[in-house]
């Protein structure tokens, strides 16, 4: 079971990454609102002051067992935020390549809609059948490109797993555990706040050293 539920867990959050779509249509410009009635300037909100960090809570003497968010590993930790950045920088390149092509569809769309009528026929069938293939094509590139994201979404699991797993047992070891469940897939309704190793782990994950193999 080493990773199986981290790896679930790791799902969600990759799921929730933006997905590839095609170019959306430019929207409406919305219509002026009429004028309305003139307000008294409001007046701005009291400033209310942030609450003070809380110290992580001390892990409790003789505990066996504890656990972590797998998710909130991936979310806080460089390591994680630098994948969602990858796989964000890819949506974007696709999205941008795949507007660029609806651009081509969408004109040639218009010429034949225009100038169809006084077009001679091979014209005209050329001009049919490059916005047949243009279709095709942008059909095909928008599968291809959400594998490719996929694809580097897997990786990226896959990789931060690897990173993790090793962490997790160290830490395990280094307090003497028997158990770390993953709060994500555990259906845990309560734990003492000092069980949760999230942070401790983050930072571990953050030092940038790989971690010991525990000895077995």
């Amino acid at each position: 079971m080493r990773g199986v539920a981290i790896v679930a867990s790791l799902a969600l959050v990759l799921s929730a990454a933006p997905v590839f779509a095609q170019a959306a249509q430019p929207a409406q410009q919305p219509k002026p609102a009429a004028p309305a009635a003139q307000q008294p300037p409001a007046q701005p909100a009291p400033t209310v002051p942030a609450p003070a960090a809380q110290p992580p809570a001390p892990f409790p003497a003789g505990a066996k067992v504890a656990f972590i968010n797998p998710q909130r590993i991936f979310q806080e930790s460089a390591e994680g935020k630098a994948a969602v950045t990858r796989v964000n920088a890819l949506v974007q390149k696709k999205q941008t390549e795949g507007q660029d092509k609806q651009k081509q569809l969408q004109a040639n769309q218009q010429k034949l809609q225009t100038s169809g009528g006084v077009m001679n026929e091979a014209a005209r069938s050329q001009l049919e059948k490059e916005i047949e293939k243009q279709q095709v094509e942008a059909q095909r590139f928008q599968q291809d490109a959400q594998a490719e994201i996929n694809e580097l979404q897997q990786e990226i699991q896959n990789e931060f797993v690897k990173k993790l797993q090793p962490i997790i047992e160290q830490v395990a070891k280094e307090k003497g555990l028997q158990l770390v469940f993953d709060v994500n897939n555990a259906g845990l309704a309560w734990g003492d706040a000092g069980l949760d190793l999230t942070g401790e782990v983050v930072k571990k994950l953050d030092g940038g050293k790989p971690a010991t193999p525990p000895k077995n």
